[in-house]
């Protein structure tokens, strides 16, 4: 009995105490509560405006991408003339006729970009990539299509690497002059010997083309064959430089007419070397090697066929026709009974 009136006391004690704790919790003020609830907005209201000056900043990120060059990073403002092509879609009609030339198949600008560069833009993203590309690395794209001599050079070791919007963005901080590349330490070891070397193989190496260049000069106001045979711009495609050269007289640089070979397997107009040896000696022009108008021979058949069916344009005003270099003589003498005939 005293063990279970003890309980009840004790149960007694904690009822009481408890009911104290409850009418305490009824008393306090619920402030904490709305301060938290104040809290929670102020974070709210920091997040949007934080949210909106992110996307400002990736607005104007993207307005700087559109000065820049997708693939070499410089900035459009250092060009006077502004000159831009797009990154996607299909290449100008002046690039479309220099590959049709070349006998390529790419028609876009990607296909080319890749082929060029080695860089696919087709998965590129506004807020990232600038969506257009200089007009010199559009010329970086024409000489590697061109055998045409140009001062053009691609201004970085590679192309350029994009990344997204960032505190430290290299891309808002430059777009006015273009992205910087990284400096690179000059070399310790000492160019100067090295310099001087290669300027005096420069000057020997000009000497020599010097030389060669007037001797070609002589020969070719020796045989002023320039309104007779034909220019290799003629040709229609744009073969290798090599074999333009195999095809070509080693005296007047024209396609070979009437082709001969000497003994030292050089071949020539017939007419340019028969005025040469007349003129200058008995000997070829390409190596002095002895050589006599008796010595000269047909080349072989099988180069004859290849030469005869090579493509050139009509150099006639108004016609644009193609032919073959064995039915150009007839195809010419066709222009000749027409113009005679006054049609």
């Amino acid at each position: 009995d005293e063990e279970s009136h003890l309980a009840n006391g004790d149960n007694g004690k904690m009822a009481s105490s408890l009911d104290k704790v409850n009418d305490a919790m009824t008393l306090m003020p619920q402030e904490p509560f709305h301060k938290g609830q104040n809290l929670n907005n102020g974070m709210q209201t920091i997040d949007k405006d934080a949210f909106y000056v992110n996307q400002s900043e990736i607005e104007a990120h993207q307005v700087n991408l559109q000065n820049l060059c997708r693939i070499c990073g410089g900035s459009f403002k250092n060009d006077p003339c502004k000159r831009s092509h797009p990154v996607h879609g299909p290449v100008d009609d002046e690039m479309q006729a220099l590959l049709r030339k070349k006998e390529r198949k790419a028609t876009s600008w990607p296909d080319l970009l890749n082929k060029v560069f080695k860089i696919d833009v087709r998965e590129d993203m506004d807020t990232i990539h600038p969506t257009i590309f200089c007009h010199n690395c559009w010329s970086v794209i024409q000489r590697k299509f061109s055998n045409v001599p140009c001062e053009v050079y691609f201004p970085r070791k590679g192309t350029m690497e994009w990344h997204p919007h960032s505190t430290s963005c290299d891309v808002c901080g430059t777009s006015s002059h273009g992205i910087k590349r990284k400096k690179q330490d000059p070399s310790p070891q000492g160019g100067k010997r090295l310099r001087i070397i290669a300027e005096r193989a420069r000057k020997l190496m000009h000497a020599r083309s010097q030389k060669q260049v007037n001797s070609k000069s002589i020969m070719k106001k020796i045989t002023n064959c320039k309104k007779i045979h034909l220019s290799t711009k003629m040709l229609t495609v744009d073969y290798p430089v090599d074999f333009v050269k195999s095809i070509s007289c080693q005296i007047c640089e024209h396609i070979l007419a009437d082709p001969v070979e000497t003994t030292c397997k050089h071949l020539f107009c017939r007419l340019c070397i028969l005025k040469c040896l007349k003129i200058i000696g008995s000997y070829c022009p390409s190596c002095r090697y002895p050589c006599f108008p008796t010595d000269l021979v047909n080349p072989v058949r099988s180069f004859l066929s290849i030469l005869n069916t090579l493509a050139v344009r009509c150099p006639v005003k108004d016609c644009h026709e193609e032919v073959t270099l064995g039915k150009y003589s007839h195809h010419l003498s066709s222009h000749k009974e027409k113009k005679e005939k006054g049609i």
